[in-house]
């Protein structure tokens, strides 16, 4: 049942979790829903009582079984398979405050990016997606100084050396946000070295969420662009 007590945050509780319905009101976003770990009927019953209760939210790293059980309760949804990520409603708020632009530097890194971009679009900012500007061709990056400098917060999503953040925070005055991925060989240690490459950079203004922590930029992102 509803928890609506004077003063308290109002919640849902269904036995194995407990929605936190009032968050937009208190913080000025919703509350998402992360799949893995869940089973598709855990999924689907979040889905339902956020349906009944016309809660916008996010459900992110869905499989293809969590995405049918979202889908089941909530058909109109935005359902983007290429990066495990649903969206109810499927229509993203009208965008507020200063742009994000989110920049990857390979292709491998397609997924996480796109993570953060809907994630910012879906919290109510413009969200654009620059692909494959890695520094091992530092003229592809140097060629989007134009979106760089109009972005209001810029998120940098790379990994291997995990180098281009700094690169990026070298060139413009936004803040930037890094997001080392798993992608590369041994001695990338999972995304590891970019990681801890990021956490070491030079240039000054660059913050550093977990690794292949999409969702987690995307929101801050939108937070740092808010409209003042």
């Amino acid at each position: 049942m509803l928890d609506d007590r004077p003063g308290e945050p109002t919640g849902e509780r269904l036995g194995f979790a407990e929605l936190d319905l009032d968050r937009a009101r208190r913080r000025g976003y919703p509350e998402a829903v992360l799949c893995a770990g869940k089973t598709p009927a855990q999924v689907a019953a979040i889905a339902a009582t956020l349906r009944a209760s016309g809660a916008r939210t996010l459900f992110t790293r869905a499989d293809a079984e969590h995405a049918r059980a979202v889908l089941d309760e909530l058909p109109d949804a935005l359902h983007a398979d290429d990066c495990g990520l649903l969206a109810w409603p499927a229509e993203p708020p009208e965008p507020l405050g200063g742009g994000v632009l989110v920049v990857a530097a390979g292709t491998s890194d397609y997924a996480v990016a796109r993570e953060a971009q809907l994630t910012a679009r879906h919290l109510g900012r413009r969200a654009e997606l620059v692909m494959d500007v890695g520094v091992a061709g530092l003229h592809r990056i140097l060629g989007k100084l134009d979106a760089l400098r109009a972005a209001r917060v810029i998120v940098v999503v790379a990994g291997m050396d995990g180098a281009l953040p700094a690169v990026v925070a070298g060139l413009v005055g936004a803040p930037v946000i890094a997001v080392p991925t798993s992608t590369g060989y041994g001695a990338a240690f999972g995304g590891l070295a970019a990681l801890l490459g990021m956490l070491n950079s030079c240039a000054p203004g660059v913050a550093v969420v977990n690794i292949d922590n999409g969702y987690g930029a995307g929101h801050l992102a939108a937070q740092i662009a808010a409209p003042g």
